[in-house]
């Protein structure tokens, strides 16, 4: 009878099957603990991984791809926190095509407590983070008064350090051949196209003085017949309404004619991105001569063009491109091919500036403006793309600010994320 009762008693069962259990319930309550300390260092390691591709965004292009993947390392120690994961893996790549990306992993391991019970010691963690951004390239012209008053009030001094310190600025941004091209087009009532050209087919030699102020040597605007030797260089507005466009000259009554100024300005500087020649063009400007900001605009707008006379380097179809001119001058237009006195105020000359403005805009060249001192307010605010991209330089040393705030602008032009 006892030996019947004790195989028939079973309330030993619960101790045994809990014993049973034990060991599953501990691993499945463990495994709880161990995926929530996994995810949250999953979260971590995303934060950690995406914080460090936009940290990298201004770096990047300046960097090789150890250089990239070191600093890449560098940065998401510093994001992550310790303890969190083992073995850990950075690495980064950055490519242009088409736009600017930068893509970035991060690996490393989780130790497990509980699941390793059952012999899992660690889960592995990899997370992948990208940025991308339009990294346009910047054509800049830059449409200089070197006309007589530039020489006062330390107005040319400061303008030669404005400009430096603008090629300085843009030359840091450019991290590849291609990504930024500068002309300089000095200017007063000319623009001096530079002697090498004297042959070039789409000079003309023939012009007459339409206004007797700015004819020196009599009715033909270049006086010496066909002995080119003599001509430094300067030419005057092209005929009317080419004059205020960049048409590519094909005749004569679209060519540029070719003046014996007396106060021919420095020669221009075509694209480049030689930054050694474009600091030697600021040297040699000096001030002399009256005031067109027309012919000094219509350059710039010129010098952007792929096309005759002075075409700009080709464009790269994977690179979206923006091109802007600066136009600083310190005084009204006062005379041209056809009007002014060259000391007074011409309208006539400011109508033609403006319309100048207004077809390059059109076209989409975003138009900076400088006053220095004093001049014509409302023709140059009207020519700027924006009530922004004015600036009144009461001071010469307050177009060194100037140039500095417009190059912060052609920055933010460049990068759009």
């Amino acid at each position: 009878m006892g030996i019947r009762r004790f195989l028939a008693n079973r309330d030993g069962n619960v101790a045994m099957m809990f014993a049973i259990c034990l060991l599953p319930l501990l691993v499945g309550v463990g495994a709880a603990v161990d995926y929530a300390r996994l995810a949250d260092a999953r979260e971590l390691m995303q934060q950690s991984l995406d914080a460090t591709v936009l940290a990298l965004s201004s770096e990047a292009p300046k960097l090789t791809s150890a250089q990239l993947n070191s600093r890449a390392t560098q940065v998401f120690n510093v994001n992550f926190p310790s303890g969190k994961a083992d073995n850990i893996s950075v690495s980064a790549t950055f490519t242009r095509t088409n736009g600017a990306v930068i893509a970035a992993t991060a690996s490393g391991t989780v130790p497990m407590t509980f699941l390793n019970i059952i012999d899992i010691p660690s889960k592995t963690l990899a997370v992948t983070s990208k940025s991308a951004w339009s990294s346009k390239r910047l054509r800049v012209a830059l449409a200089l008064d070197n006309t007589g008053s530039m020489a006062y009030s330390g107005k040319m001094s400061a303008l030669k350090t404005a400009t430096n310190n603008l090629l300085d600025q843009l030359q840091s941004q450019s991290t590849t051949s291609g990504d930024i091209y500068v002309s300089i087009i000095p200017f007063n009532r000319d623009v001096n196209v530079g002697t090498v050209n004297k042959d070039a087919d789409w000079l003309y030699w023939n012009g007459t003085c339409l206004n007797s102020n700015a004819c020196t040597y009599g009715a033909k605007l270049y006086p010496y017949g066909t002995d080119k030797s003599k001509w430094t260089g300067c030419v005057v507005d092209r005929n009317q309404s080419y004059d205020v466009a960049v048409s590519v000259p094909t005749d004569n009554n679209t060519r540029f004619y070719a003046e014996q100024y007396s106060a021919c300005p420095a020669a221009l500087t075509s694209m480049t991105n030689n930054w050694s020649t474009l600091k030697t063009a600021v040297t040699a400007m000096t001030s002399n001569g009256s005031t067109n900001q027309t012919i000094g605009l219509v350059w710039a707008w010129q010098s952007l063009q792929l096309t005759s006379p002075i075409a700009a380097p080709a464009k790269d179809s994977n690179y979206e491109y923006q091109d802007a001119i600066i136009l600083l001058s310190d005084g009204d237009n006062t005379q041209n091919r056809w009007t002014g006195n060259g000391s007074a105020s011409s309208t006539a000359v400011d109508t033609r500036m403006s319309m100048v403005c207004t077809a390059a805009k059109a076209a989409g060249v975003t138009i900076y403006t400088v006053l220095v001192i004093a001049g014509n307010e409302s023709v140059l605010k009207g020519c700027a793309s924006s009530a922004d991209d004015y600036f009144n330089a009461s001071t010469a040393n307050d177009i060194i600010t100037a140039f500095g705030a417009i190059g912060d602008k052609l920055s933010a032009l460049r990068i759009a994320q």
